[in-house]
């Protein structure tokens, strides 16, 4: 039987207008993402996938194109997507003076759940996400990791059924990388989420991920799974992805994204 999709686009597009004229940051995304599979979008710098990810969370309305993301029209029910779908930027959303229980609790009531729910499933996050020691500690007093499981257990509040991942590692040592990508991994093989992963690090690309699209000047220059990409472009199944990457696009991650990190 075929998957179902859950995130579809179609002629997806968006352009800037500068003082310097027209830019097209993304210039027609077509591609289809299976409901439970854990797909990792990437591209050099100014490839268009930030612009691509911010359209699909409904920060950006696209210029053109249509999708449909967890079955709702992204022009026409941008509500509706947003219940569906669970979030986490570059930089994380939480308040420094604010404790790890009160951020989880009020982003719980933000999506409207009763006062006695919210408290529940803050107590629920912190057991499954390893933060019950720290709930009554403030967020800036967290370490790089302990924020990034904050900024994921935010994001998993209301039960999403995609969780988009914006580069969720960056800037972290390697062990709390580790944990991070265990984290991932469990949320998907427990719940079934769907994860919408970019990132520059193509260890994290080429361990988590059941498919690859590799985007660059706007468009999908090549996909599918780790081994394909490396035996097609790579000329080996034992390539590494990095080699493939720089092989499809011409340009490599940045030089800083390439730290070892422990599987």
């Amino acid at each position: 039987m075929a998957a179902t999709p859950i995130l579809t686009t179609h002629d997806l597009a968006r352009t800037f207008t500068t003082k310097r004229g027209t830019v097209e940051a993304v210039r027609g995304i077509d591609m289809s993402v299976d409901a439970g599979e854990m797909l990792g979008f990437l591209g050099p710098n100014g490839a268009g996938k930030s612009t691509t990810l911010r359209m699909l969370t409904t920060l950006l309305a696209p210029s053109r194109g249509t999708a449909t993301v967890a079955g709702y029209d992204l022009a026409r029910e941008p509500t509706a997507v947003r219940t569906a779908i669970g979030y986490v930027a570059q930089s994380g959303g939480v308040a420094p003076e604010e404790t790890v229980r009160a951020e989880l609790t009020l982003q719980a009531r933000m999506y409207r759940l009763p006062k006695a729910e919210a408290i529940a499933r803050t107590e629920e996050l912190a057991k499954d996400l390893d933060l019950t020691d720290l709930l009554d500690r403030k967020c800036s007093q967290l370490s790089g990791g302990q924020r990034r499981r904050l900024d994921i257990a935010m994001a998993l509040t209301h039960r999403p059924r995609i969780l988009f991942l914006d580069e969720p590692t960056t800037g972290l040592d390697p062990g709390s990388r580790a944990d991070v990508w265990d984290l991932v991994r469990r949320i998907r093989a427990e719940s079934g989420t769907t994860v919408f992963l970019t990132t520059h690090y193509l260890d994290e690309a080429d361990a988590l991920a059941d498919r690859l699209i590799i985007v660059d000047g706007g468009r999908i220059v090549a996909e599918g799974t780790s081994e394909e990409l490396k035996a097609r472009y790579g000329g080996s199944p034992d390539a590494t992805l990095q080699d493939t990457f720089i092989a499809i696009t011409g340009r490599g991650p940045k030089k800083d994204d390439q730290a070892p990190v422990a599987v």
